[in-house]
């Protein structure tokens, strides 16, 4: 039997020589078993081999161990205390599966178990990729570096592939579970698979100057919303993003730079960690109503051909009386009515997830009036770079009203404050 850890052997005769151990481990491989023909009476060992000696330090396990110390077993690490030498042998970063399986055949190795019922391995010396420190990051800036004929390290915490004129992204990337930086940047790339979901550690996602045409809702509902706080998606070819991107609200960097985006997410606002956005060189007309709810340090909007706000001429989609519908709507949300798909069909529920708020409070659903005004954009960001040539910091942003009465209060505000 195996288990690849960290192992530290401290020896217990130091502190009487007024000396201390190092403190940390080394990446090591414990072998369980017997030595190769009848040396030493052939009893079982317990060897350990490290990177600096392959060959392995071999102690003696039948009536040899002092204690087990395994109060920390779940996480990982535990103690195997030996009498002769007198040493510790201390185990860390192991896998908890396997390390409680190795100490149950070190325990029956100790009490005397007949051999032939233990699962012993041959004491034979490491293989280098046996005891070297697991590779955590690889960069990847050519294609052909790009590895063809053999698999990632499964411990890979920041991969980049970049230039490599990838169409796609490799299935085998999907594997690497620890991975929690994926830089795919300067790519060819058109579609991105939902699994990529699946990498529960993921915190920066770079796909940037690829072919990207669309953000799948499906990763929008991933194990993404908990995890991801880094996405680069600039310079693709992205319209717009869907409902269920403000599901990701861990974000705090987010990056849409020369997309052809007509509009941001219409709940921007629920992005409640968000502090770097930039959305330069778009198609954006207006900003959503909910984007006055954000907190940013900085924000980008340069080059978008934002309109210029009429609050006088307001888009009508007021129907009067109120439809059962709607009516029933307003009142779901003004009240907190819990609803789910459970309780509603589907298609009504997503209406509601994308009710508008009026500057009342109240909400609406189908039947408001809709206008735009200016907002200055330090009213939600502390850094802002200029939108236009001319030196402006303010942009359109798209204002709901629930009724009649509302509009004309704020329009008796407007004309009130523009004389």
């Amino acid at each position: 039997m195996r288990l690849q850890c960290e192992v530290e052997v401290v020896s217990r005769l130091l502190p009487t020589c007024g000396l201390r151990g190092r403190g940390r481990g080394t990446r090591a491989l414990l072998s369980l078993g017997r030595p190769p023909g009848r040396a030493r009476g052939g009893g079982v060992y317990l060897m350990v081999c490290t990177a600096r000696d392959r060959a392995g330090a071999r102690y003696k396990v039948q009536e040899n161990i002092e204690r087990f110390f395994t109060r920390f077993v779940e996480e990982g690490k535990a103690t195997v205390r030996l009498r002769e030498p007198a040493v510790d042998v201390c185990l860390s970063k192991a896998n908890a599966s396997n390390l409680k399986n190795f100490l149950s055949a070190v325990r029956l190795a100790h009490q005397g178990t007949d051999i032939g019922s233990l699962p012993l391995s041959a004491l034979v010396p490491a293989k280098t990729s046996e005891v070297e420190k697991p590779k955590t990051k690889m960069i990847i800036t050519s294609r052909r570096d790009y590895p063809l004929t053999k698999n990632f390290p499964y411990s890979l915490e920041h991969l980049q592939a970049s230039y490599c004129k990838l169409a796609r992204i490799d299935m085998r990337v999907l594997c690497l579970k620890k991975l929690r930086k994926l830089d795919l940047s300067h790519n060819h790339i058109k579609q991105l698979p939902a699994t990529i979901g699946d990498l529960i550690c993921l915190q920066e996602l770079n796909l940037h100057d690829n072919h990207l045409e669309s953000f799948s809702a499906a990763l929008c509902n991933s194990t993404l919303q908990k995890s991801l706080q880094f996405l680069d998606l600039s310079q693709n070819k992205i319209k717009a993003l869907p409902i269920q991107f403000c599901q990701l609200r861990e974000l705090v960097n987010l990056k849409l730079d020369d997309n052809e985006l007509i509009r941001l997410p219409f709940k921007i606002g629920q992005l409640d960690h968000l502090r770097f956005l930039s959305a330069a060189r778009n198609k954006l007309p207006f900003l959503p109503s909910d984007f006055r709810k954000l907190c940013l340090e900085n924000l980008d909007l340069f080059g978008n051909p934002f309109e210029q706000p009429n609050p006088l001429v307001p888009n009508i989609q007021l129907k009067i009386p109120l439809t059962l519908l709607e009516c029933a709507a307003r009142a779901t949300i003004n009240y907190r009515i819990p609803y789910g798909c459970h309780l509603l069909p589907s298609h009504l529920c997503e209406d509601l997830e994308v009710a508008k708020t009026c500057q009342c409070g109240s909400a609406c659903l189908s039947s408001f009036i809709q206008i735009t005004v200016t907002m200055n954009l330090h009213h939600v960001a502390h850094t802002v770079v200029l939108v236009d040539n001319m030196g402006g910091t303010e942009a359109p942003i798209i204002c709901y009203f629930c009724s009649l009465d509302c509009y004309s209060q704020f329009l008796d505000r407007y004309l009130q404050s523009n004389r």
